[in-house]
């Protein structure tokens, strides 16, 4: 991953842009750049062998002026306070684009939950629920999944935060398995969003999605499904990586296929009909319609960016382009779908699974599926008429509706006392 700026730095120098675009009171500027909340723990678990171990988590609450706050939970080696920060701040906006009552928060335990057994990060989710009890719930933070985070680790959140209240409050948490109240479509609704905006950028673009080539860098959950409703709607997927490197095909990919080589070898390295084996850096650089970053934060920088081929990126992760790579990419005419606008599928079915289990409610995948592609539209097509009013790229036009419509109201509700 570059190193050159950090997610918070990103997200600092993006606020500063749309808030001198939208002519912020100075206060509300300062307001937006701060966090409501930090909270930093210290986590004991016993392991396995009988030792205890220290790890350190946190969670940050941006602002909570839409609605309670909402973001997803991640075990990593790299979490630290600064991107999970950058994160909460870009759930905020994210939240507001797509028009839902949340605010953005984001959490994250420092630790290598590969090294890790079931039965200890059961230990250690428990054990991290129970530091943040007061401060969270379902009309006050609403965690989910992300990296390394799973339907099962928010099923211990739920029973957790359920047995300290006394009776079942499934409605605590989102991603949760479909038996204990979470919502059909759930798992692939990030990337059915990215899929709903790059088809809305074609038909801006006179491009036909059937046929085109997509190239998807990483292959986690996002990256994996967003590959395959892509092969299921007709585009080529010539190219996937995972942390470990990526394959290349120009004749396309079978993504399922990819899946079962990856379930049983650790990664995508190896497939069989991959005509070449390349890095995730290739990756991006690659000769393709559509680009699909779906890793980490800071993959298309100032040094590769005039080297993407790509009509149209899709943001799935966050923050995956930095402010100068941005500038080239303009230059070069590429659409960017940027990832507050892009990847605000998983938060809008979370946010679906929430209202099912307020009100005792199972929808079917149909109609989580049509409200999602409902959402998504008005909310690219919101972006996209704030593009042409304000004469500017994507990514501001997105970052000006987000960032306007938290800091309305927040002038609107008053500062008290």
């Amino acid at each position: 991953m570059n190193k050159e700026i950090g997610p918070l730095d990103v997200a600092l120098e993006q606020l500063d842009i749309a808030a001198e675009m939208l002519e912020l009171d100075p206060g509300i500027h300062v307001f937006l750049s701060r966090p409501k909340r930090t909270l930093s723990v210290s986590i004991p678990i016993r392991r396995d062998n009988g030792n205890i171990c220290i790890l350190w988590g946190c969670r940050v609450q941006h602002i909570d002026a839409r609605g309670p706050f909402k973001g997803g939970i991640r075990y990593h080696p790299n979490v630290d306070l600064a991107e999970v920060t950058a994160l909460a701040m870009w759930m905020t906006w994210k939240c507001a684009i797509v028009d839902i009552p949340y605010g953005g928060a984001k959490g994250g335990v420092c630790c290598n939950p590969k090294e890790l057994s079931q039965a200890e990060l059961e230990r250690l989710t428990r054990r991290y629920i129970n530091m943040l009890l007061d401060f969270i719930g379902p009309h006050r933070d609403v965690p989910a999944p992300d990296i390394y985070t799973n339907a099962q680790t928010m099923a211990w959140i739920m029973d957790t935060y359920s047995r300290f209240k006394g009776y079942s409050v499934p409605e605590c948490v989102t991603g949760k398995p479909i038996i204990l109240g979470g919502s059909e479509g759930r798992v692939e609704a990030t990337s059915r969003g990215v899929m709903i905006s790059i088809k809305e950028a074609s038909k801006r673009l006179g491009m036909k999605m059937k046929g085109t080539k997509v190239a998807v860098q990483g292959f986690g959950n996002v990256g994996w499904n967003a590959a395959k409703i892509a092969f299921d709607t007709g585009i080529k997927v010539i190219a996937v990586s995972d942390s470990r490197g990526g394959i290349h095909n120009p004749q396309g990919l079978n993504p399922y296929k990819v899946f079962e080589h990856k379930k049983k070898t650790g990664s995508v390295q190896g497939f069989k009909t991959a005509r070449n084996e390349i890095t995730n850096a290739e990756l991006l650089e690659l000769d393709c319609d559509i680009l699909i970053p779906a890793a980490l934060e800071n993959q298309i920088t100032k040094l590769n960016a005039g080297k993407i081929k790509a009509k149209i990126i899709g943001e799935a992760a966050n923050g995956p382009t930095t402010p100068q790579a941005d500038k080239i990419l303009r230059e070069k005419d590429i659409f960017l779908i940027p990832d507050i606008l892009a990847n605000s599928g998983g938060v809008t079915v979370s946010y679906f699974e929430w209202v099912q289990n307020l009100t005792r409610e199972h929808w079917t995948l149909k109609q989580v599926n049509e409200k999602l592609e409902k959402i998504m539209i008005k909310a690219f097509d919101d972006v996209s008429k704030t593009m042409e009013k304000e004469k500017t790229d994507m990514r501001t036009a997105a970052l000006l509706l987000g960032v306007g419509r938290v800091a309305e109201a927040i002038e609107t509700l008053g500062l008290w006392p």
